[in-house]
């Protein structure tokens, strides 16, 4: 088994701990009522969205996935940092193990965050992944992030 590893971040004018309540504490509300297109219901399948738990995404109808399931590894409501791990799914699993991912929402000067992500990709023996592979569920979460950044600024006092 092999491990490749993708960082990114991104900016935005909203406070880290704005972002960190809508993408993570309470994404399962959020993301499916203002991303009904991309994103059916995101439901605990186990636990209440502390370490330990597990909530699967269902996808919108007529897309490539239909869900995917995480394990909440570690969250860190103190330092804004959460680090989950992809367990299922309907994608790419005949290639990976695993994805792990870390995700930290850090103050910027300008009152807004830098949003901070790695993805590790525990590959099966002898897979080797490109970075084209993975840029599609890449840019499908910067999108993602894009539409609550949006979502947030529209309405200031959700998540003050």
């Amino acid at each position: 088994m092999g491990i490749t590893t993708f960082t990114q971040e991104f900016t935005t004018p909203i406070a880290p701990s704005r972002m960190f309540k809508a993408l993570i504490l309470d994404s399962h509300n959020l993301i499916p009522k203002i991303a009904p297109q991309g994103i059916k219901s995101i439901d605990f399948i186990e636990g209440d969205g502390g370490v330990g738990s597990i909530k699967q995404t269902n996808f919108a109808d007529g897309g490539h996935l239909q869900y995917l399931k995480h394990k909440i590894d570690a969250l860190d409501s103190d330092n804004l940092v959460c680090k989950y791990t992809l367990i299922e799914g309907d994608v790419i699993f005949d290639k990976i193990e695993s994805v792990v991912y870390e995700v930290k929402f850090e103050a910027s000067s300008n009152g807004g965050c830098i949003c901070k992500m790695s993805s590790e990709y525990h590959t099966k023996a002898g897979v080797e992944l490109k970075q084209d592979e993975i840029k599609q569920g890449k840019d499908k979460a910067m999108g993602l992030y894009k539409v609550v950044e949006e979502y947030l600024s529209a309405n200031p006092d959700v998540y003050a």
